[in-house]
């Protein structure tokens, strides 16, 4: 039997991450309703006039996004902190995949900025009708949570092998971590399938993962993680 003994590093990198597991699924739910002003499937034009009706709140979700991005990286390090003690290179190739989750959602905004752009340039697209312009903006604005399902894979892979560090150290309560096992699995799961099957009607798949980040945000931020545990 190894006792775990946790340092101040860690009591102060759980607080973060409870903290940001509690910011990123607000956040989230903000970008949602922010991007589902502009989207319109059904007509890009629609999408395109869409945006530029609302611009500012456009960019607010650009800026919303990045803002996404670097909260990625910020719990990726936080949760490396946690769990390193645990198994150090599970938990770096959990910070990997956590990195890229948020550079992918940074390139996404800037697809989205480049939206923006099309709808503004008066030079070099001056070779093309304002209705054509308007169209590529509008596809690619639609293109929006198509893209997503590659950030939301590697999300599914870092939070389960996260989880797992948590299941096996015991810092939190056995059933919170094994939630987000099965969660994360599922997240994966649903990203996968939707890059195979693009109208795969899956989303219910990614509610158990609200939960979880709720629970554990909660958790880690209200309780912290369990000084001394036998692993």
């Amino acid at each position: 039997m190894t006792n775990i003994i946790v340092d101040t590093s860690q009591r102060k990198a759980a607080r973060v991450a409870g903290f940001m597991f509690l910011f990123i699924l607000t956040d989230v739910i903000l970008n949602w309703v922010l991007y589902s002003k502009f989207i319109d499937l059904q007509n890009v034009t629609s999408a395109a006039n869409n945006i530029i009706a609302n611009e500012l709140f456009f960019r607010f979700g650009i800026a919303n996004e990045m803002v996404l991005a670097a909260c990625a990286v910020i719990l990726a390090l936080a949760l490396y902190i946690v769990l390193k003690p645990v198994n150090r290179n599970l938990a770096l190739l959990a910070l990997l995949w956590k990195v890229a989750e948020g550079i992918i959602t940074a390139v996404i905004a800037l697809v989205n900025f480049s939206a923006l752009q099309i709808l503004h340039e008066k030079s070099s697209l001056a070779v093309f009708e304002p209705e054509q312009m308007q169209t590529l903006a509008g596809l690619i604005i639609n293109m929006h949570d198509v893209l997503y399902a590659i950030p939301m894979l590697f999300l599914g892979l870092n939070l389960t092998l996260f989880s797992y560090l948590f299941y096996k150290s015991k810092y939190i309560p056995l059933l919170i971590s094994g939630l987000g096992i099965l969660s994360y699995t599922l997240v994966f799961i649903f990203a996968f399938v939707s890059i195979l099957l693009p109208d795969f009607p899956g989303m219910i798949l990614t509610v158990p993962s609200i939960f979880f980040e709720l629970i554990i945000g909660l958790w880690l931020l209200i309780k912290g993680i369990n000084a001394n545990t036998d692993k």
